[in-house]
């Protein structure tokens, strides 16, 4: 499906950009220690507490953006997986009841 193409490539997007923020705040806390503004184990604190707030929000936005689709493809008619699975279990059942009655004519 080519719109799971551009869902995927925003969510990449959105991961790389969470490395890219993670990489300078690494990068800044380093920096303050080197010029002693702050001590090691402070700033590797403030780094984890930091890095994992942004994990917890890429995870958020995965979350809203699958539900914001799911939304834009219902407001189209675009059926769910399961719909379309029912439906085709129905057709499944109906092709047999034709051909059992198709049989029972012909006998």
């Amino acid at each position: 499906m080519e719109g799971s193409d551009w869902i995927k490539q925003l969510l990449m997007l959105g991961i790389g950009t969470t490395s890219i923020a993670a990489e300078k705040i690494r990068e800044v806390s380093e920096q303050l220690v080197k010029d002693g503004k702050i001590d090691p184990d402070r700033a590797k604190g403030l780094v984890d507490e930091m890095v994992t707030q942004l994990k917890s929000e890429q995870g958020n936005f995965e979350k809203n953006m699958e539900r914001q689709m799911r939304n834009m493809l219902q407001d189209l008619g675009v059926p769910r997986q399961s719909e379309i699975d029912e439906l085709r279990g129905r057709i499944d059942r109906l092709e047999r009841q034709v051909r059992d009655l198709e049989n029972k004519l012909w006998r």
